[in-house]
């Protein structure tokens, strides 16, 4: 990145200038590939129940309200196709949780049905075999060491597993940061094409005092989906401590969104830090940069809880 911004200065661009495109590719690159990584986990597991519907229908109002507010303020047009992009991705996601969970409801209700249908005529048998074998108490004597020989055995395998568990890990750890550099790297790339190729150029601040107009009702709306992003992941945030788990959550996920916002924020201050520039941009600095306050509590429960309610280690 520092190479790239040595390079732009060279041609006449500021440091200012090139370090707020090249941000805000990266976030670009962040949120195209946001929500694959929760795609594919879903997709193993067969399963949604480790995300929450309710974050993901307030964030799909965020994008929502984010995509009116954009077409109201006559935002660049790849602006507003990102927008547009969030929203289909939103729809997306939510639909495959709804299938999944829907799915397995059907699996639950007919497996119930089956074990209340089999469960009587299983037990009659089993407590007459129970009361025809040996003498009084040699039953009891061998069920006592068998329990104690069946938990010997699960204490090894858990011990194993434990093991296994920490070693996939750390993997799964190396793994997701070496796709955030990644899309580091696609992202500036993307910039440095760009840029070269004449489609970037840098935006110039619009007034005299580097104000810039935008409508009343754009602001609103960009307030609107400030408190959804920032109101979304509460009810993921619950469902993790309540279960104390994180199973079925993609922490790359996670990871992603707080690099985008974070890349997101920088991108905009990095454009300009003028007082009436900053008011106009709040909302939108407000919907990135705070939720990456919740993002990081979210990576606290990775830690306290991991996938299954043991500690993580991940951090």
């Amino acid at each position: 990145m520092a190479t790239l911004v040595g390079l732009a200065e060279s041609v006449g661009l500021t440091p200012h200038e090139a370090l707020s495109g090249v941000f805000g590719s990266v976030s670009l690159a962040s949120w195209i590939f946001l929500l694959v990584p929760q795609l594919i986990e879903n997709y193993k597991q067969g399963s949604a129940d480790g995300v929450s519907l309710a974050f993901l229908t307030v964030w799909f109002i965020g994008d929502i309200t984010n995509l009116a507010g954009a077409v109201w303020a006559g935002l660049v047009p790849t602006v507003i196709a990102l927008a547009i992009y969030f929203c289909f991705a939103d729809l997306i996601l939510i639909s495959q949780c709804l299938y999944y969970n829907l799915m397995n409801a059907r699996k639950s209700r007919k497996a119930f049905m089956r074990s209340t249908q089999t469960r009587d005529g299983a037990e009659q048998p089993l407590l007459r075999r129970e009361s025809s074998l040996g003498l009084p108490g040699s039953h009891r004597r061998r069920s006592s060491a068998a329990s104690r020989r069946h938990r010997e055995s699960i204490h090894r395998r858990d011990s194993l597993a434990s093991i296994l568990e920490g070693e996939s890990g750390h993997g799964e750890w190396v793994k997701n940061t070496i796709s955030i550099i990644g899309v580091c790297i696609v992202g500036a790339a993307g910039w440095a094409i760009a840029w070269k190729s004449g489609v970037w150029t840098p935006t110039p601040v619009n007034g005299d005092d580097g104000s810039m107009e935008i409508a009343p009702v754009a602001q609103i709306l960009g307030y609107a989906s400030a408190v959804c992003y920032l109101g979304a992941r509460i009810p993921q945030i619950i469902k993790n401590h309540r279960e104390k788990s994180c199973d079925g959550l993609s922490l790359l996920f996670f990871m992603l969104s707080l690099l985008g916002n974070a890349t997101y924020g920088a991108g905009i201050l990095f454009h300009s830090v003028e007082k009436q520039y900053f008011l106009t941009n709040l909302p939108w600095l407000i919907g990135s940069l705070g939720t990456m306050v919740e993002d990081a509590t979210i990576f606290v429960q990775f830690s306290m809880f991991g996938d299954n309610g043991s500690p993580s280690v991940i951090v």
